[in-house]
């Protein structure tokens, strides 16, 4: 289970690198709007399984702590995300949020049964290296006038990661409760974009069409597969898998021309796969271990 479980999770990862992609070509509808619009779509794929097995719906019957988790850490996350954004340099609030990787494996020590080895630290550290170089590829300058969105960001790092690790102590609540974070999340976004935004709509079908990509994939089928991963799988390995994510995503974007290839990439690639494989070493030697047992 923990295997197919940790591929499950992954799968999250790989849907994550589209968001790049759909977002840039979703046109220039605001983050609360977009956020609001995706999470409801995100929601339905859940809502339609509920429709099909009405005796799910007892599944939601779930403690206020279940629900404040999850929809702190979608809201929550997704809320300091783009007040960082709004607050301060792209770069650099980017490179700070995306310190929940390592967190994230940094914190797993902390939960029943997991033990934190250098080669799992080791191997998120190379994954940052390679976050780096591609966020950072004009450079990275902190200032001090934009402590709001710097402050903001580091929230945001720790929202999603402590989101992961608490989640993984419910293992024992269903999946089926995302639908509920979605549906929430999408609310509360609304009301942010009615406060604080104007609004605008996709101007051509081909928007429309990367909006609702949105929702069906890194904002909707991708919650509900981190859920199950986290809960089930190798959270250690999903923390440093998670650095695929943003090279990937530029991966995606050279493929149909919204950026253009570069040495970085290549390093960025050599790094995020290292540490990668090399957090993996127990996982990967069990595996070997199990093959190479003459069958009795």
């Amino acid at each position: 289970m923990t295997f197919k479980a940790t591929l499950i999770g992954f799968s999250a990862i790989l849907m994550w690198s589209l968001l790049a992609l759909f977002t840039a070509a979703s046109g220039k509808m605001p983050p609360f709007q977009l956020s609001a619009i995706c999470f409801l779509i995100g929601s339905l794929p859940g809502l339609v399984v509920l429709g099909m097995r009405p005796e799910r719906i007892a599944l939601l019957k779930q403690p206020a702590k279940v629900w404040i988790t999850g929809i702190a850490g979608l809201f929550g996350y997704h809320f300091l995300y783009f007040t960082a954004l709004r607050n301060a340099p792209a770069v650099e609030a980017g490179l700070i949020a995306y310190l929940w990787p390592l967190l994230i494996v940094v914190g797993s020590a902390l939960l029943p049964g997991e033990r934190l080895r250098w080669y799992h630290l080791a191997g998120a550290l190379a994954g940052l290296v390679g976050t780096i170089l591609i966020v950072a590829r004009n450079g990275v300058a902190f200032d001090d006038a934009y402590l709001l969105g710097y402050g903001a960001a580091f929230l945001c790092a720790f929202t999603w990661s402590g989101y992961s690790l608490i989640t993984r102590r419910f293992e024992a609540v269903s999946t089926d409760v995302v639908t509920g974070f979605c549906l929430a999340t999408s609310i509360l976004s609304f009301v942010c974009h009615l406060a604080l935004e104007t609004t605008v709509w996709p101007a051509t079908t081909f928007e429309w069409l990367a909006v609702v990509g949105l929702g069906l994939l890194p904002v909707g089928a991708a919650f509900y597969a981190w859920d199950f991963g986290v809960k089930n799988g190798n959270i250690q390995l999903l923390g440093v898998a998670s650095y695929a994510a943003p090279v990937l995503s530029t991966l995606i974007l050279i493929l149909f021309g919204f950026a253009e290839p570069s040495w970085r990439i290549a390093l960025a690639c050599l790094f995020v796969t290292g540490g990668a494989v090399l957090a993996a070493k127990d996982m990967i030697f069990r595996n070997r271990a199990t093959v190479a047992q003459p069958a009795e």
